[in-house]
């Protein structure tokens, strides 16, 4: 479960739209989600048949929803064994349960790519610009398949740009946390 969350950084397309959270995020409370996180690849081999039966019921067309990727992962394990398995974990590092962890995460996920982005901004820019510029300049498309790409390329350059929009009180607290949320998920490994 946790390894297929890295490539919701390698690729940085979280779509989040949360207008206030009623509670601030804590050094404790990141550093609670983060061991639990720990604590929860120490049962991957447990996870892997429940991921399985999960991903069989996917519509494997359909993007998932990022910005709520932690949530919608626990809606989907309820009434399966693991579920339980989590509430006790996540219980165990101060959370009420697993719904609670969840949108925790969600928040907390959101601001780490919302400051991973930041970084990257200017580069995906001009790759962005040079990809559009290299979809009109193509003699092999038709206009209609130009027109496909860049609302296709307006689409990932949006969500880009509204996943970069985390509450600032947010990034703040999640900042200093950076290097181990990397560690945890094996994300940008070495850096």
């Amino acid at each position: 479960m946790i390894r297929t969350l890295n490539p919701v950084f390698v690729f940085c397309f979280v779509v989040f739209s949360y207008a206030a959270h009623a509670e601030s995020l804590t050094d404790d409370t990141i550093r609670s989600f983060i061991s639990s996180l720990e604590e929860l690849q120490t049962m991957e081999d447990e996870f892997s048949e429940l991921t399985e039966d999960l991903s069989a019921e996917e519509d494997a067309t359909e993007m998932p929803d990022m910005s709520r990727i932690f949530s919608s992962s626990v809606e989907q394990m309820k009434g399966h064994d693991m579920y339980n398995e989590i509430e006790d974990v996540v219980r165990q590092h101060g959370f009420s349960g697993a719904e609670q962890w969840a949108k925790t995460g969600d928040r907390i996920f959101h601001a780490w790519s919302a400051l991973e982005m930041g970084e990257q901004s200017g580069e995906v820019n001009q790759e962005m610009a040079k990809a559009m510029e290299e979809i009109d300049n193509n003699p092999n498309m038709s206009e209609a398949q130009k027109q496909q790409m860049r609302e296709m390329m307006g689409g990932a350059m949006s969500a880009f740009e509204q996943a970069a929009n985390a509450p600032e009180a947010d990034k703040q607290a999640v900042r200093p946390h950076v290097d181990a949320l990397r560690s945890v998920t094996d994300a940008n490994p070495g850096r």
